[in-house]
This record gives structure tokens, C-alpha cells and sequence, in this order.
């Protein structure tokens, strides 16, 4: 007796089709999976009899053979235990096989026969949804496939509530939909716990993080212990523009694939990504033996920040080089090749030298007793070609007790995400024919196309490129910045002031690395 039904697997964030194919024979009683499973996929023996006796349905004591098609791909997870037993439910006619009925199983097994959720069923659903068939999945699993629109997705909590369907006639509790969700939609953010008003003074690192966001530019924060450099990084997503529908889609597949999804089943806010410094490289970028998808790629569409910077080992860092020009992460393992996106604003803070205080003095801090070894030594865990790839530099000073103690409110995030949602749209229209969408991510080709200075300007950059002998890359980076800073101004010309801004958020580096 033979019978065939479809599951499906993941291959990074790409689902695909599998065969699960049950052969049962008469000999001596044996239940073997074939096919490159993993220890999880080969202990569904021991799920699948017990969750089928446990149904009062008939496990058969015979010769069980399952073969997972394509066999030369590595199966991994319990999420073909449903798959499994109703190959030989159908084997065994048990229940009736209807052939119109082409249906993917997918659901791990509990003893007891009812289904626990599984993770990937977005990207599973997603990717799988021109092959115009129906889907089986776990109730638990119903959050994420209200957000698939193109495919029939049917839930059950039990292994018996989906053989009293069968036999019922294939009446199955189908999964509606959301409504009105079309690629143009941008999903409100309502979070309200931080605000840029709680940050007392810092007007310049402010601005520093506005017209990041309005570009999407990468921001380094630099300055003494206290004054405000995590504050700040931590209220970054409360100023960048909402997430489209098809932004959030995108970042719920990698969660989806990483088993982080949470209750909604869509992430509906720009992730916001906070490593520890003692990270490895497989946390950051990725990797295992099969590998998943690292903090890089949890931050997509969102901002990866790492507090005290030069704590992080240097190797660690040096991984995000190419990620941050590329916007994606391919990860090469035994078990395959798999590329993850990882488009993320890169935000990092850390101490000018080892005490936290060089250069705090001169505003009143208190007087550094590092050694230009050791301050050397501390800033040169981050190396030139990494910070090149920082667009912005700032230095974030100590605040001052006059400040602190004001009662006066400054920017708050609402006005400044206004100012950045303006300037985005404007970057949105002029390359809606380019294939980017904000000023990060413009090439060597569109920076001549699109980034013109006036003469003034000019003369003003050429001097900078010669005093400070700053490389081709960081030439590019002042003049995406510039572009930013220009939208904000609403001008199409790049003028003389904003070339002196971009300049100005680039001198740190020479300053602190020279």
C-alpha cells in the first residue's frame, strides 16, 4: 500500500515543496524515514505511532517506509509529523483520499495527537502560494497566515479534528484573510514609551540622528559615559517612517524562519536589534549547521545597534563590512549556500578611549588619564574601512547641570518624524525609476546623477577631500549625507551648508583615528 502527500520545507526564507512518500508492506515491523532527515525529523517515528494510537486510530504493525522527496535535500524540524501520519492514515485507508483535494500537510505532533505550531509557515505560505494548493496547518499557526492572501488555509488543533473533516467531507475551518491589506500600506506605529523630548540638550546629536533617518544613513555616537549616546540610539525607531505592508511581510519571513514570531503573527514595527558585546560572528551574521538567520538579518528594515563598540571583538566586527555595502548576507555551510537579506541602519556608540572621558574636560567633564597608547590601542579594535562605512560621526558631549535641570521641552519625535517622512517621499518619487528608495543606497552611477553641487559647494568639498584626506568612500558617503540634508531643506541643489554639515559629520573620525 502506497500513498503520497505533500508537506513543505524551508531553504533559508524560501519554502518549498516536499513529496512524503508511505510505503507500507507486510514483513517484519520496522519504520524507517529516508530522504536526508535530521534528528528531529527521524524522532517523528516515535510522535507519529503515539500520537495515531493515541487518536483510537490503527497503527499498523507492519513495514513502514517514508521517503521525503527531493532526497537530496536535508530535512529538518518536526514540522512533517502531520504529513507522516497521514501518509499512512491514507495508506492504510483509514480515511478516504479525495485527489481533488491537493492538500500540504504541515504541524508538529503532540502524544496525545493534537498539533503544536511550527515555525517558517509564512514563507512557506508566501512562497508556495502560485502552486494553487490548499493548506493544512496548526490553529497556533493561524496568526501568520491571516496575512497570505493567495492561497486556501485551513487550520485544526487535533490529528482527529482533521480525520473527522476528512471523513466529513473535507470540511475544514478555513483561515480568513485580514482585509484591505494592499503593498502601499503603511502600518502605524503606536509606540509611545520614548520620545526624543526626554533627552535633555543634545540638539546637534539630534539632528544627527534626523537626517540619518532620512536617509538611511548609518551613525556612530561617540562621548563620555552618561551623555545620553544609548538614549538616543534607543529612540531612532521612533522616527523613522513606518513600515509598508510588504516592508513588514518581509521582515516577518525572517522571524517566521527564526521562530520569533509573536501573538499578531506580523511584525508591524521596524525591528530594533541590541546585541551584547561578547556576540560571536554566527550571532551576528548567522550560521549553525543549518543556518539561521542572525541579528543582521533580524534588524532588516530596522536598526542594528551595538553599545561600546570597540568592546565587540575586532573579527566580529569586520564581518558587517560587506552586509553594509550589499544589504545582504550569503552564508556558505556544508548543508548549502543561503543569503539572508540584511538592509538595516547600523548604529553604533562607544567612549572616546578606555576611561570614557578624552575630551570631556573641555567642557567641564572630568580630565582623562589614558595614555595616546592606550586610547590607540582602544579605537583600533575598529578598523578604518569599517568606519568608513558610517556615514555620520558625532560626538555626543557631557550635559550640563543648566540643562539638565531645564524645564524646557526640546525636539520631540513626532515633529522630527515629520521632517523625515517629508524628506522620504521625496527620495521615494525621484528614484521610483532606480530601484532604491533612500539616499543610503545610492550608487556611484546616481551620486552623479543626482547629487549636484552648486560652485560653492564644490570648492568647499574639494578643500575638505584635501585636508582631511578622506578616502573615495567617505567623498561618497559626505555626499549622500548632503543629499539628505538638502531634502530636508527641500532644495534640489546640494549649497555650500549642507556640504559644511555632511563634512562636519565626517571630521570625527580623522580626529580620533589620526
Amino acid at each position: 500500500m502506497l500513498a503520497k502527500v505533500k508537506s513543505a520545507g524551508l531553504f533559508g526564507i524560501d519554502g518549498y515543496l516536499i513529496d512524503v512518500e508511505v510505503d507500507i508492506s507486510n514483513g517484519l515491523p520496522a519504520f524507517d524515514i529516508v530522504g536526508l532527515p535530521d534528528i528531529a525529523v527521524k524522532e517523528s517515528k516515535e510522535r507519529v505511532r503515539a500520537a495515531i494510537k493515541n487518536s483510537n486510530l490503527e497503527f499498523p504493525i507492519k513495514r513502514i517506509t517514508v521517503n521525503l522527496a527531493p532526497a537530496d535535500t536535508k530535512k529538518e524540524g518536526p514540522s512533517y509529523d502531520l504529513a507522516i501520519a497521514m501518509g499512512i492514515l491514507f495508506a492504510t485507508q483509514q480515511i478516504p483520499f479525495n485527489p481533488k483535494w491537493d492538500i500540504v500537510f504541515l504541524g508538529e505532533l503532540s502524544l496525545d495527537g493534537s498539533l503544536r505550531p511550527v515555525t517558517g509557515v509564512l514563507p512557506m505560505l508566501i512562497d508556495l502560494s502560485e502552486s494553487h494548493k490548499k493548506f493544512i496547518i496548526p490553529t497556533a499557526n493561524a496568526n501568520e497566515a491571516h496575512h497570505v492572501h493567495e492561497v486556501d488555509v485551513y487550520t485544526a488543533s487535533s490529528l482527529n479534528e482533521i480525520v473527522a473533516n476528512i471523513r466529513n467531507g473535507y470540511s475544514f475551518k478555513k483561515c480568513i484573510p485580514s482585509q484591505n491589506v494592499h503593498s502601499d500600506l503603511y502600518i502605524e506605529s503606536n509606540d509611545i514609551e520614548l520620545d526624543f523630548s526626554d533627552i535633555k540638550g543634545q540638539e546637534q546629536a539630534k539632528r544627527a540622528m534626523e537626517v540619518a533617518a532620512a536617509g538611511g544613513h548609518n551613525i556612530a555616537l561617540i562621548g563620555s559615559p552618561g551623555s545620553g549616546k544609548t538614549m538616543l540610539a534607543k529612540r531612532l525607531p521612533t522616527i523613522l517612517p513606518d513600515l509598508t505592508y510588504d516592508e513588514a511581510l518581509e521582515v516577518t519571513k525572517i522571524y517566521s524562519a527564526a521562530g520569533l514570531v509573536g501573538d499578531k503573527g506580523l511584525i508591524d514595527k521596524r525591528p530594533f536589534r541590541s546585541p551584547h558585546h561578547t556576540a560571536s560572528k554566527v550571532a551576528l551574521v548567522g550560521g549553525g549547521r543549518i543556518p539561521l538567520p542572525g541579528e543582521i538579518s533580524l534588524a532588516h528594515h530596522g536598526v542594528l545597534f551595538l553599545d561600546e563598540l570597540p568592546e565587540f571583538n575586532r573579527d566580529v566586527l569586520e564581518v558587517l563590512r560587506q552586509p553594509l555595502e550589499d544589504g545582504y548576507i550569503t552564508i556558505s555551510r556544508a548543508y548549502g549556500t543561503i543569503t539572508y537579506p540584511a538592509s538595516f541602519m547600523f548604529v553604533s556608540a562607544f567612549n572616546p578611549c578606555p576611561c570614557g572621558f578624552f575630551g570631556a574636560e573641555s567642557v567641564g567633564g572630568r580630565e582623562c588619564n589614558c595614555t595616546p597608547a592606550q586610547i590607540a590601542r582602544y579605537l583600533g579594535r575598529i578598523s578604518g574601512p569599517l568606519a568608513d562605512r558610517i556615514d555620520i560621526h558625532i560626538e555626543v558631549p557631557p550635559i550640563s547641570y543648566d540643562k539638565l535641570k531645564s524645564k524646557k521641552q526640546g525636539k520631540s519625535s513626532s515633529s522630527m518624524k515629520k521632517r523625515v517622512n517629508k524628506a522620504r517621499q521625496l527620495q521615494i518619487r525621484r528614484y521610483k525609476d532606480d530601484g532604491i528608495f533612500y539616499n543610503a543606497q545610492l550608487t556611484s552611477r546616481l551620486i552623479a546623477k543626482y547629487c549636484i553641487l552648486d560652485k560653492n559647494a564644490d570648492t568647499m568639498l574639494e578643500e575638505a577631500f584635501k585636508a582631511l584626506h578622506l578616502s573615495a568612500r567617505a567623498h561618497s558617503r559626505i555626499l549622500k549625507v548632503a543629499r539628505t540634508i538638502a531634502d530636508l531643506d527641500s532644495s534640489e541643489l546640494i549649497k555650500d551648508e549642507h556640504i559644511g554639515e555632511a563634512i562636519q559629520y565626517r571630521s570625527l573620525d580623522r580626529e580620533y583615528w589620526l
